[in-house]
């Protein structure tokens, strides 16, 4: 049996046996409240006694227990996976119905023959009929409620489990966008190396792995630190400066204190790629790209953010493209958050949440 349906049948049996305890006073309430004044006690139940009082609740408990173990064994009102139909219900509530008369007569032939304590004022007996319907419907009911209950914590746990799968698909499918496009791109440049600088190609190599490596080995992590971020972002950077020399510049200003702050894997290196991707690197317009950390303020998450001057390329589109895209359903999918995207003043800035572990 699993560690989840012994809980829920531990949750069923408390329920079970806190209903059979309040109902059992509750049905004999009358009586308690007789016990306290003692002309009302002699016109309505001449001769009782609080054990008599004490017997009748405690069997009233006891009867209420074997309804629901009945119930419970009979139509498996504590399982979700039966399905209980308006019949299965209504022949619950007859067998409860015939039981609990069953129960009541079994106890005043113990009492006769027994001398087991009980009430024999008439208006007590009068109020069986009535109680044994009461009883009824309250065990039924209890036991359909709970039924009903369960049966619905069933289908949302089953939809968590669905929409978990579904994110983590849609996730998986996202990074597979990703790391095929920066792959191919360093190949390329690595094309042009191998051919005309053997040297640097080796280094090139070396810092590819490391780049390779990272991205291989998070590939089924969903957050990773700050501080492995700019690891791989360093052996990324030295990628990119290699193909563009000293066009490309970067200034880095990422507080020491956040480093163990969390964000998706890949997160910064895609924005630096989406920074190259859409703007022109030349020695008239070298690209500086600006990576710096924005402590927290009043109703802002501390943020990595990554800026650029706007030097759009002619020959590609200005749209934001697959990678940021990407980055902002990642966000989405993951943390529940959105990244922050502005344009101004001839800027164009990207910042992404940090999450503090």
């Amino acid at each position: 049996m699993s560690l989840r349906m012994i809980k829920t049948n531990k949750k069923y049996i408390q329920l079970t046996v806190l209903v059979s305890l309040v109902v059992g006073f509750l049905i004999h309430f009358p009586e308690l409240v007789s016990l306290t004044d003692a002309l009302e006690q002699q016109m309505l139940f001449p001769g009782m006694s609080p054990v008599d009082v004490l017997f009748e609740v405690g069997y009233t408990f006891l009867s209420l227990l074997i309804l629901f173990i009945v119930n419970t064994l009979l139509f498996g009102f504590n399982n979700p996976a039966i399905r209980m139909s308006w019949w299965k219900v209504a022949l619950s509530f007859m067998l409860t119905w015939l039981l609990s008369r069953l129960l009541g007569e079994l106890f005043v032939y113990l009492h006769r023959n027994f001398n087991i304590p009980a009430i024999d004022a008439m208006v007590h007996h009068y109020l069986h009929p009535i109680r044994d319907l009461i009883i009824s419907l309250i065990v039924t009911g209890t036991c359909y409620i709970s039924y009903l209950i369960r049966e619905r914590q069933a289908v949302l746990l089953q939809n968590g489990k669905l929409l978990a799968e579904n994110i983590q698909n849609q996730y998986q499918a996202l990074k597979n966008q990703l790391n095929p496009h920066m792959l191919f791109n360093s190949l390329n440049t690595l094309q042009s190396l191998v051919r005309e600088s053997p040297e640097k190609a080796q280094d090139y190599i070396r810092e590819l792995s490391r780049v390779l490596r990272y991205t291989l080995q998070e590939n089924d992590s969903h957050t990773v630190t700050l501080r492995e971020e700019m690891d791989f972002v360093d052996a990324y950077i030295f990628l990119m400066k290699m193909r563009y020399e000293d066009n490309l510049h970067f200034a880095i200003e990422v507080d020491e204190h956040l480093m163990d702050y969390r964000l998706p894997p890949l997160s910064v290196q895609t924005l630096v790629e989406n920074a190259i991707k859409h703007n022109e690197i030349s020695n008239r317009n070298p690209l500086t790209i600006e990576i710096r950390t924005v402590a927290a303020s009043e109703g802002e998450d501390t943020r990595l953010c990554i800026d650029n001057d706007l030097q759009l390329r002619r020959t590609v589109s200005s749209g934001t493209g697959i990678g940021l895209a990407n980055l902002s359903k990642r966000y989405e999918l993951l943390l529940g958050k959105e990244i922050q995207i502005t344009e101004a003043n001839g800027k164009f800035s990207v910042c992404v949440p940090l999450v503090k572990p």
